[in-house]
């Protein structure tokens, strides 16, 4: 890589390692593949912050770097250049591993120790309102989740035996299949990948050594949390016997609000107000994410001005400023009006059409031109 791993990681060369981690960390957050799917300039990016990261993150690495550049590293495995973003997840648990808020809102993958089983992750999804996404909450979550067998204690086998090597994989739980001049590994047919027999089962799990067990796990909902974003909890998925327990997925939806559209960071809402209020100006109370607020209608407003309260948004994930509240306004003409409010109307049209403003008239006098 040509650039500069400072430069990528936009730190000083005398930053410190928490520096390098929190840079980082805010680089993986804003290039994440969940939140751009599909962004190859993203992934790209993605992918140099790793390797950058990769190098910074180690001393002895950093040291080499920082005398002979990334010339220095390449045999100590650093400036790796990453094939796909599954590896950066497997060599970068503790960015990934779920330990903080950037950690689990987009989840790490792998993180298990490689070669032995891993249990089936779970997935949930919860629903709060744009009120509880500008604030973060709490939610517990009940979830049906496999363990171990307490009877066999996850050997799947019954009390007083255990399972016996298989055969056929030699306990490998795969078997290589040769077709022409490529050589396929799968799962073994006889003990279906497990590498073992159990010839006696454990009645209470019919050998499958695992059973189900209601747990209540507490799902922490950051602020300013994206409907539809993931948080991953480590190990709270299905258990695998003698291996690693899957992850629990929560998918967080937003409600659709009766007031509020959200777009990016900002929040939308349509209030409505009069003629007289928009053509004089006036004081409107109006509702925010974190209750009311009053805004100044300037005189002379049009309808479908945005009008905009400042930090009323969704906060930043990623700590920056937050969104605001943009107003727009929208000018209601009366369905029904008294015989008095008809009467000044009718007067105010008379005054309009021997007043005609600039606009308008520059509006009559296109449309005379485009017919003539």
């Amino acid at each position: 890589m040509a650039q500069d791993y400072y430069d990528i990681l936009g730190v000083n060369r005398d930053a410190s390692a928490d520096e390098v981690k929190k840079a980082y960390r805010k680089l993986a957050l804003k290039y994440h593949p969940d939140k751009n799917p599909g962004d190859t300039e993203a992934e790209r990016n993605f992918k140099e912050a790793a390797e950058a990261y990769d190098v910074l993150r180690d001393d002895e690495k950093r040291a080499r770097y920082d005398r002979y550049g990334a010339e220095g590293v390449r045999g100590m495995g650093g400036g790796q250049g990453f094939s796909n973003v599954e590896d950066i997840f497997s060599v970068f648990g503790d960015i990934f591993g779920g330990n903080s808020v950037f950690d689990d809102l987009f989840g790490g993958r792998g993180g298990g120790r490689r070669g032995a089983p891993q249990g089936e992750n779970l997935r949930a999804e919860i629903q709060i309102t744009y009120e509880e996404a500008a604030t973060g909450v709490s939610r517990v979550l009940s979830l049906k989740r496999a363990v171990a067998c307490d009877t066999c204690h996850g050997t799947g086998a019954r009390e007083g035996t255990k399972p016996t090597q298989c055969s056929t994989c030699s306990g490998a739980g795969q078997v290589a299949q040769s077709q022409g001049f490529f050589s396929i590994r799968m799962a073994c047919p006889k003990c279906h990948g497990s590498g073992q027999i159990i010839s006696d089962p454990c009645k209470s799990c019919a050998g499958s050594a695992r059973s189900k067990r209601k747990e209540d796990v507490e799902v922490q909902v950051p602020a300013g949390i994206f409907d539809g974003s993931r948080i991953r909890h480590p190990g709270k998925g299905n258990e695998a016997p003698g291996g690693v327990p899957g992850d629990l997925f929560v998918v967080v939806r937003l409600k659709p609000h009766e007031f509020f559209q959200r777009v990016d960071n900002d929040v939308l809402c349509e209030v409505p107000i009069s003629y007289s209020q928009a053509a004089l100006g006036a004081k409107v109370e109006v509702p925010t994410l974190r209750g009311k607020a009053v805004i100044t209608i300037p005189a002379g407003t049009q309808s479908g001005e945005l009008l905009r309260l400042k930090g009323q948004g969704f906060p930043s994930l990623d700590g920056y400023r937050p969104g605001d509240e943009l107003v727009k306004v929208i000018v209601e003409v009366p369905r029904k009006m008294s015989q008095e409010q008809e009467k000044l109307l009718r007067q105010l049209a008379e005054l309009e059409d021997s007043q005609v403003d600039s606009k308008r008239n520059s509006f009559f006098e296109k449309l005379k031109n485009y017919f003539e």
